[in-house]
């Protein structure tokens, strides 16, 4: 009796978030699939036109698509060693001595809690006039200028935002690994004659790649699929220099209304992303240890 009662409960708290995530994820994900391989302008009353492979086949030789995925995967491979690194070292800092640890911990992952459109606004705001007002005061013109009209400026731009967003949250889920360390494993270092480096290299590092595992995969999965400082720091620019796959995409169906092959994009976008993440957590969760 009572193990009915805790399957009605589960089932009355299961069912609603199976049947959201049904009708806002899978179905509209299949239909998605079905709009690649029509070609159509968005128009209700308009003729789509069942095309097949060739939406497929187009992107392969769509030149701006693929210097999109160039920058995305440029910018992906440096803002996660970055965020991470950042992440990692705020992480030792904060589980350390630091006697104002709480509230450095706090003012790090502030950034996080701003949502990235605004967050893009701001920097906006810095990275123009802010810049351009200190070059002009300081003389120091060769580096205080408007980055955003500089292509390679305007995408260390990007990176230095979101790894200003990310850095503290990610912060959080290494100290929480770092905290998971059982005292003892850390002493029985020490009395060995262990040294900082000696510990950090061959004791926490191997006992926290779970939170490298989840950290890795959270920093590769949003820098991939970044859109909303893309959209609101550069917008692609200059001439579409700092344009991801997200914004290439959302252009594609939206600004030029090829809503199937835009789709196709999107496939071809999410199989990439997929893939390469489900790759690094296999890889990281074979190197972890057990406790």
């Amino acid at each position: 009796m009572r193990r009915k009662k805790d399957n009605a409960w589960y089932a009355l708290f299961v069912i609603p978030l199976v049947y959201i995530f049904t009708t806002v994820v899978i179905v509209p994900f299949l239909i998605g699939i079905g709009y690649s391989f029509i070609s159509w302008d968005g128009m209700p009353l308009n003729e789509k036109t069942f095309v097949g492979m060739k939406n497929f086949t187009r992107i392969f030789s769509d030149q701006r698509f693929l210097t999109s995925a160039l920058h995305t995967v440029l910018f992906t491979v440096i803002s996660v060693a970055v965020i991470n690194a950042l992440g990692l070292f705020f992480a030792l800092l904060v589980t350390g001595k630091l006697k104002i640890r709480n509230v450095v911990r706090t003012m790090l992952f502030m950034p996080y809690l701003i949502g990235g459109l605004i967050l893009g606004y701001i920097w906006k705001f810095i990275f123009t006039d802010v810049f351009k007002m200190i070059g002009e005061t300081t003389g120091w013109n060769h580096f205080f200028f408007s980055w955003l009209l500089n292509p390679r400026y305007a995408l260390a731009a990007m990176i230095i935002v979101t790894t200003w967003q990310m850095a503290g949250y990610i912060m959080i889920i290494y100290i929480n690994g770092i905290q998971g360390i059982p005292e003892d494993v850390i002493e029985a270092a020490k009395v060995d004659g262990a040294g900082f480096w000696q510990t950090l290299l061959h004791i926490k590092f191997p006992l926290i790649m779970p939170s490298f595992t989840i950290c890795l995969f959270m920093t590769l999965s949003n820098c991939f699929k970044i859109f909303d400082v893309n959209v609101s720091l550069t917008g692609g620019g200059p001439n579409n220099a700092t344009e991801m796959m997200a914004m290439n995409i959302y252009n594609e169906i939206f600004s030029l209304n090829n809503y199937g092959y835009g789709q196709a994009k999107a496939i071809i976008f999410f199989i990439a992303v997929a893939s390469i993440t489900l790759i690094q957590v296999a890889i990281t969760k074979k190197r972890e240890v057990e406790m």
